[in-house]
């Protein structure tokens, strides 16, 4: 008796078999269908460049990136920390050029091994006001600001001398201003600049906001 009641829906349903009903609920999902694809997105492959371009090439990239931009290529995989750590490629980001000296404004100020006579003209030590600035300009001279009582309106000049040996490898690196002690070379955390001996030390002032700049775009 279930049999024949089955039997009976099925041919019930097969009456009322709308071919037009059909047709119309086929194209509408023919639309569906269209409207899906329209809205899928493609997503690209995306591939570690690292990977794509092997370590020679990487490196000849992450040469003509500043030096912070080189420091955050450190954070991305153990591989890229690896490649941009190299000795090869961090030569040239620690050695001081001329243009380097002359894009920025440079602090001055006397270290504690100095003569009291100069520590007591230096508001650095004194605490009067704002440290000392000094200027590198193209010509090879060098300025400070007017008034500068350590100053006296002497005449200055200045050198760079770099010594390389093997792969780009720095042996010895250093500014020198007139016949005065040299100065070595460091880079501070934020990537400024510092010059100093024992007698007196030079700071590059952070200048991200420009093009070449050194130092934070925000406070460290």
């Amino acid at each position: 008796m279930a049999h024949t009641t089955q039997l009976q829906q099925y041919h019930n349903n097969f009456d009322y078999y709308d071919p037009a009903g059909m047709e119309l609920e086929m194209e509408r999902h023919r639309k569906r269908r269209k409207k899906w694809k329209e809205e899928v997105v493609d997503v690209p492959l995306r591939r570690d460049p690292l990977e794509v371009f092997g370590t020679d090439i990487m490196l000849k990239i992450l040469s003509y990136l500043d030096a912070r931009s080189v420091a955050l290529s450190l954070l991305v995989s153990r591989a890229w920390h690896a490649v941009s750590s190299t000795d090869r490629l961090w030569a040239s980001k620690n050695r001081i050029m001329k243009e380097d000296l002359c894009d920025h404004v440079w602090e001055f100020h006397f270290n504690k091994a100095a003569p009291d006579y100069w520590r007591n003209l230096d508001p650095y030590w004194k605490g009067t006001g704002r440290p000392m600035r000094r200027y590198f300009h193209p010509d090879g001279s060098q300025s400070a600001d007017p008034g500068d009582k350590v100053w006296g309106g002497h005449e200055c000049c200045y050198l760079t001398v770099t010594s390389i040996v093997g792969e780009d490898k720095i042996r010895e690196h250093y500014v020198r201003i007139n016949r005065w002690p040299r100065m070595s070379v460091s880079r501070k955390l934020d990537w400024s600049w510092e010059l100093s001996n024992h007698l007196y030390s030079y700071s590059s002032i952070p200048d991200a906001g420009k093009e070449g700049g050194t130092g934070p775009l925000y406070d460290v």
